[in-house]
C-alpha cells in the first residue's frame, strides 16, 4: 500500500505538503496539489483509518456547532442530538462547543470567529442564506476547516455536506395536506421566519408550486415574516387574520408556531381554520389536542444534531468526504390520532 512518504518522494515535496493536500488541511499551490492527487490516484492511496483516528485522539479534535436560538423548540431538540453525539465523541478525545444565536448575519459571523479563537477543527452550522456567510464558509474550506450545514443549507458554498429536510418536498407535503383537509374556496395565509433563511423560502416555493394545479379554488392571500420570534408571530398572525377575515387556512412555514396558535385561540378561531405547521413538540401536541393545529410535519431534529458531528469527525479522522452531499431526514406527518 502506498504511503504519504512515497507520494512525497515522487512529487518532490514534503510529507506535510502531501498531508495538507490529501486531507484538505491548508493552502497548497494548485499545480502542486494536482500533481499530488494524480500520484495518489495512480498509486491507489488509501488512508490508514486506524492510524488517523489514533492521531486525531492525540491532537484533541474540537468541533463547533452554531444553532439558532432555543426559543424555537425545534432547536432545543436539535441540541439534544448534539449533546448525545458529543457524549459519544468524548471517548475519542473530541470536544464539542455550541453557540446559539438569533437570526442575524453579524451574530453568525461573530459566532464563527469565536469558534475559530477556540481552535475548532470543523464546524456544523445552520447558515443564513447570505453572501457574507457563503464567503466565510469558502474561506474556512481554504483554511482546511470543513463545514457541514444542518437544518438549512446555503447555495454555492464549499461546505462538505448538508443534513436536514428536503424543504421543497416538505412544502409540497404541507400543500397536499391542506388540499386534502379543506373543501370549497380556500384562502391561505402564510407565517414564515425569514426570507434570508433558505429552508423557509424553499418550503414556501414547494408549497406554492404544489398549489398551482388547484389555484382556481386555493389562493395564497398574504405572507408575514416573524424571524422565528414567538411574540412577533403572535402579532403578525393576529394582524393577518384581522386584516383578512376571509382566510380559512394557515401554513406556518417556520418557527413561531406557539405565538401564532395563541393568536388563533385569542381570536376565537380554534377549530375554524385548517392549520398546518412543522415540528413535534409539547406545544404542538397540545395545539393538536385543542383543535388549533390540524397537522404537523416533523423533521427528525435529533438526527440533525447528531449526523453533522458524525460526518465531521469521520472526515477529520479518515480524510474521506461523506459518501453523499445531501443527507435528508424523513418527512413524518403527525395528526391528532397518531401524535
Amino acid at each position: 500500500m502506498a504511503t504519504i512518504k512515497e507520494i512525497a518522494a515522487l512529487a518532490g515535496v514534503s510529507r506535510g505538503t502531501v498531508d495538507r493536500v490529501l486531507n484538505n488541511r491548508g493552502s497548497v499551490n494548485p499545480a502542486t496539489a494536482e500533481k499530488i492527487n494524480e500520484i495518489a490516484k495512480a498509486l491507489d492511496y488509501k488512508p490508514n483509518k486506524a492510524g488517523l483516528a489514533l492521531a486525531a485522539q492525540k491532537k484533541k479534535i474540537k468541533l463547533g456547532v452554531i444553532l439558532f436560538s432555543t426559543d424555537n423548540p425545534f432547536f432545543a431538540d436539535v441540541l439534544k442530538g448534539v449533546n448525545e453525539k458529543a457524549g459519544d465523541l468524548a471517548g475519542y478525545n473530541c470536544s464539542v462547543l455550541v453557540k446559539q444565536i438569533p437570526i442575524n448575519v453579524d451574530a453568525q459571523l461573530d459566532a464563527i470567529d469565536e469558534l475559530l479563537r477556540e481552535d475548532v477543527n470543523g464546524i456544523a452550522l445552520a447558515p443564513q442564506n447570505d453572501d457574507r456567510i457563503r464567503i466565510r464558509i469558502n474561506e474556512l474550506s481554504e483554511q482546511g476547516i470543513p463545514v457541514v450545514t444542518l437544518n438549512t443549507d446555503i447555495e454555492n458554498s464549499t461546505r462538505i455536506a448538508y443534513v436536514g429536510s428536503n424543504y421543497t418536498r416538505s412544502g409540497r407535503t404541507a400543500a397536499g395536506l391542506l388540499r386534502l383537509m379543506t373543501h370549497g374556496d380556500v384562502r391561505i395565509g402564510i407565517i414564515t421566519g425569514s426570507s434570508d433563511i433558505l429552508c423557509h423560502t424553499q418550503r414556501i416555493a414547494g408549497f406554492t408550486d404544489a398549489l398551482k394545479p388547484y389555484q382556481e379554488h386555493m389562493h395564497i392571500i398574504s405572507i408575514k415574516e416573524t424571524q422565528d420570534d414567538e411574540i412577533a408571530s403572535y402579532e403578525q398572525t393576529a394582524r393577518l387574520l384581522n386584516e383578512h377575515p376571509e382566510i380559512n387556512a394557515l401554513f406556518f412555514a417556520a418557527g413561531g408556531v406557539y405565538g401564532g396558535c395563541r393568536a388563533i385561540a385569542s381570536l376565537g378561531l380554534a377549530g375554524k381554520l385548517c392549520v398546518v405547521a412543522f415540528d413535534k413538540a409539547e406545544t404542538t401536541e397540545q395545539f393538536l389536542r385543542d383543535g388549533i393545529l390540524s397537522a404537523v410535519i416533523c423533521q427528525q431534529p435529533r438526527i440533525q444534531g447528531k449526523k453533522p458531528l458524525d460526518l465531521l469527525f469521520h472526515y477529520l479522522t479518515s480524510g474521506e468526504l461523506p459518501d453523499r452531499e445531501y443527507h435528508y431526514t424523513a418527512v413524518d406527518i403527525r395528526i391528532l390520532e397518531n401524535i
